[in-house]
Order: C-alpha cells, then structure tokens, then sequence
C-alpha cells in the first residue's frame, strides 16, 4: 500500500511538501517554506510532522524558496538522503539557498540591532552552512522524461513545466503498489507556465498517470486580456510624465529575467525610451548568467538573439547592485529609474528598504508582476490597506499602485484545462494543491465540469491512500 500526505501547499501557495510512502520508504516531493500569514509562518519553525531522518529522498520541481527553502532546516533536522532535481534547477539553488540563508541571518543581525525583536537574540531558520549541508546532497537529472532511480522502488521522470527555467512537472512511480502488484504512477505538476511566454519552452503533455497533483494559483481566475507589454507601456509613461520612481519587487529567479527580456524588447521597439534599469539583487544577476547557459531549456526567440551575440537579458542602461552600499547608492538618484528588487511577495529582503521609501512618494510608482500571498506585505498593499509594518515601522502608503497579470509565471485555469486535455486516459484522482482556498475549489469545479474527472481539494495533514 502506497499514500501520501500532505504537509504544505495546501490552502495556501507556499511551504510545498508531499511525503509519499511505500514498502516501508518516504519520499517527500518539494520542501518549501511557508510564508505569508503568521500562521504559516510558524510552521516553518515547528518540529516537522516527519522525522527528517526518516526520508530516503527530496524530490524538487523547481527553485522557488517555497518549493526549496525549507531542505536546509530539514538537513539540519537529521535528513541526509538523495536530493534529486534537473540540472539547471539544481544550479539556481546553489544561488537561491545559500542567499536565503544569509538573508534570514541579516534580517535576524539587523533586528537585534535595532531591538526589533520580541525573542532576545533573534536567531536565523538556518545559516549558510545549513545551505551548503544541503547543496552537498543534490543529483542532478535531465528535463527530458528519462526514468531515474530515486529510492528503492521509487523512480521518477522529469519534464519541462515552463514556470521558469529547470521547473519540471515530475512523475514519481511506486513499483508494486496496487493492490494487483502493479505499479502507481503518480504525476506531480510542480508549478505551470503559461503558454507562449517568453525565454522558456511551453509545459511538455503531461504523461498517463494513476494520480496527479495539479496547481490552482489561478483557478479562480484569468490573466486578462491586455497584454503585459502594453500595460507596461502604459505605466512607464506616466511614472515619466511625474519624473517618478518605479519600484518593481520580482523573484530573484524566473520574474526579473523576464521583466529584463521585455524592457529590452520594448526599448528596442522604441515603445519606451531608454530608462537607467537598477536590479538590486545580486542573486538576480547570476540567475541571468545560468539562463544563458541552459540552451536545451530556450524558446526558439531567447536562442536567436544569443545566436546574434546580444544579451537578451540586458536592457540600454542598466545597473546591478551587489553590495549593501551599492544599493545603498541607489537612494541618491534622482528621475524617472525602474528598481527590480526581490522579494517578489515583499516579504523580506532589499526590497523592503526600497519600499519605505516609495511607498509614501506620491508621485512614485509600485508595479506587482506577480502573485502575493495572503498575508504577505505585497497583499496588503495590493488590497488597499493605507499603511502597511516595514522593519516594525508603520509606512504609509501614497504611492501609485499598479498590477500587471499578464507577468505571472503560473498558468491560469483556462491554461492548466489546456495543458490536462494533453491526458489519453483519466487519471483515478486528481488533487488541486498549491492555490488558496476558493482557488483551490474553483480549479477542482472547471476540471469536473470539462472533464467529468473525480477531483479531490486536500487538506493540510490529510492522508491517503493510493
């Protein structure tokens, strides 16, 4: 008898971990971390529902830290089995984690610096030799759908998910499973692109499975029908017409690339003038280098330009800050200038030091390209709220807002019917995770009224058997 549990990404966007079971081995699919509500957010400080030692193997469908960053915590929990994942996703967590865990140590230093601690000393999740503990474990796999061994009687194949680059939608199989002796094959989505998007191939069909766990982002909802270009456009030149500052908070990995691709392709349209371009994130620029490197992952659009010799991801005038006074510098500018800073949900990082100080600018311009999680401070900024906390100060929000949806990387739900409708036979069930709750719902309803399929919405703890 196989089953799975569910331990994140179930109610909720964030802290993704799926333990499968089988003939006495685990193996948990994703171990992200939980942000967004207070709620959430202590659960990444709980004793894990699991004993870390337990697990055989981590099976990773994509970088983002709430699919990722949570493995280092679990590493120094004991774990120290196999962590498996394709190639270019393994090389974007060696930036990803060791940056997430200097960024909990220096938010932990700066708020016992500035006593904005309610524990005394504020402590870190984990540090950088946590992250490295947990580098040392990766196997790295090809995007191509190729079998590999995970554990004993575990074995998954890898195939392009088009979220960002090295994302896959995973197929895990449990050899012996059914209760005839015959395997289960159960097909994890990770997190869907949409089609047509830039810089990264469209989601590969997605193979015959017995079970599928398919994401919900935007199962309640549409990207709209006007274009992410010409949205952009729009807000540009009203930002230049204020001679304003445009603030721009983007994942390190995956959004800032595309946001580069597209201010690059718009100056060379000559649709906006050539702005200074800051990317406050020194992650973000090395995650532009790994982009290059991964052709076999490129649209045919990304290949030709760097079949030209030009950099698709470098805009006329553009900047990156490494150091803490190099972004500290960025505050002496003056004038219309786009700051691409993480975090993309503005739940910690440079971003927020950006942020006290657009926020009550009003003539300065916020941009969000992207999802915000229920309870992250882009939410509250995004819902209206007239002053949000920063750093434990109260900021007040005068800014212009704008959101441009086109920009996400998750595919809605007219995508993701798309993408099912690529299935030659029903799966038995099929489990929306990775969406907030009317989301969630809401995905599982269009898929039974398109399909006719049995779908089940799951909760957190909630085991079952396959």
């Amino acid at each position: 008898m196989a089953t799975i549990t569910f331990w994140g990404g179930v109610g909720s966007v964030t802290g993704s971990k799926y333990l499968l079971e089988h003939n006495g081995r685990k193996v948990l699919v994703d171990c992200g971390l939980f942000q967004g509500e207070k709620e959430l957010r202590e659960r990444n400080w709980a004793d894990p529902p699991f004993d870390a030692t337990s697990i055989d193997a981590v099976i990773i469908t994509h970088a983002h830290v709430d699919h990722t960053g949570w493995l280092p915590r679990l590493v120094k929990l004991g774990f120290s089995g196999k962590v498996i994942t394709s190639r270019a996703t393994g090389d974007l967590m060696k930036l990803l984690l060791p940056d997430s865990a200097r960024l909990q140590e220096e938010e932990a230093d700066y708020r016992n610096r500035h006593n904005l601690t309610s524990h005394t000393p504020a402590l870190p999740l984990y540090d950088e030799d946590d992250a490295k503990a947990a580098l040392k474990l990766l196997h790295t796999v090809k995007n191509n759908g190729e079998f590999v061994q995970i554990c004993e009687g575990f074995s998954a194949s890898f195939r392009v998910a088009g979220h960002i680059l090295g994302a896959s939608q995973v197929l895990v199989t449990m050899d012996g499973a059914k209760a005839d002796g015959s395997d289960v094959r159960f097909l994890f989505s990770g997190d869907l692109g949409h089609y047509d998007q830039p810089i990264v191939n469209d989601p590969a069909a997605p193979p015959n499975c017995d079970y599928l766990m398919c994401e919900s982002t935007y199962g309640n909802r549409l990207h709209g029908d006007e274009s992410a270009e010409d949205q952009f456009v729009k807000v540009i030149h009203e930002a230049i017409r204020r001679k304003a500052p445009i603030l721009i908070p983007a994942f390190a990995i995956g959004r800032t690339q595309e946001i580069l691709y597209m201010i690059r392709e718009l100056e060379e349209e000559k649709r906006i003038p050539i702005l200074p371009v800051r990317v406050d994130s020194p992650m973000a620029a090395q995650a532009s280098q790994i982009y290059n490197r991964f052709s076999e992952e490129h649209d045919r659009e990304y290949t030709s330009i760097l079949m030209r010799k030009k950099h698709p991801l470098r805009t006329g005038s553009m900047l990156t800050a490494s150091s803490r006074e190099e972004s500290k510098e960025l505050n002496k500018e003056h004038g219309t200038r786009i700051i691409i800073s993480a975090s993309g949900m503005m739940t910690g990082g440079r971003v927020l030091h950006h942020a006290m100080r657009i926020l009550p600018d009003e003539d300065a311009t916020l941009i969000f390209v992207g999802y915000q999680a229920a309870g992250t401070t882009g939410r509250r900024i995004q819902n209206g709220e007239k002053e949000v906390k920063i750093m434990k100060q109260w900021i007040p929000v005068k800014c212009h807002i704008e959101k441009i949806e086109g920009f996400s990387a998750h595919a809605d739900w007219k995508a993701v019917l798309r993408w099912l409708s690529g299935l030659h036979q029903a799966p038995t069930t099929i489990f929306t995770t990775h969406g907030e709750p009317e989301a969630a719902e809401a995905m599982a309803q269009h898929i039974r009224d398109e399909f006719g399929w049995k779908v089940t919405v799951p909760q957190y703890g909630q085991t079952i058997e396959l």
